[in-house]
């Protein structure tokens, strides 16, 4: 069964949110958070905002999925991940 849009929302929240909390991923959780940007993304309710915000956590997902040391390139985007898991509140 697929999620809507707000259970979406939420478990991107989430995963961000324990990249956050955690300073650690895995290759798995960023392949998820692209799998989220792109349905999100393809939503005709998201506004251009919100879809500015998910390119850039997308682009995120694949710098970190990429990453030779994914815990690092977490650890050196905390300041990114506190604002996007902000905007996401604002419009979740």
């Amino acid at each position: 069964m697929p999620l809507d849009y707000q259970n979406q929302v939420t478990l991107l929240k989430d995963l961000l949110s324990e990249h956050q909390t955690e300073c650690c991923g895995t290759a798995a959780e960023c392949e998820q958070i692209e799998r989220l940007i792109k349905s999100l993304m393809v939503n005709a309710n998201v506004n251009d905002h919100v879809k500015n915000v998910l390119m850039n956590i997308y682009d995120y997902s694949q710098s970190s999925k990429n990453a030779s040391e994914l815990n690092s390139h977490i650890s050196s985007q905390q300041e990114n991940l506190t604002h996007w898991i902000q905007e996401i509140d604002s419009f979740s």
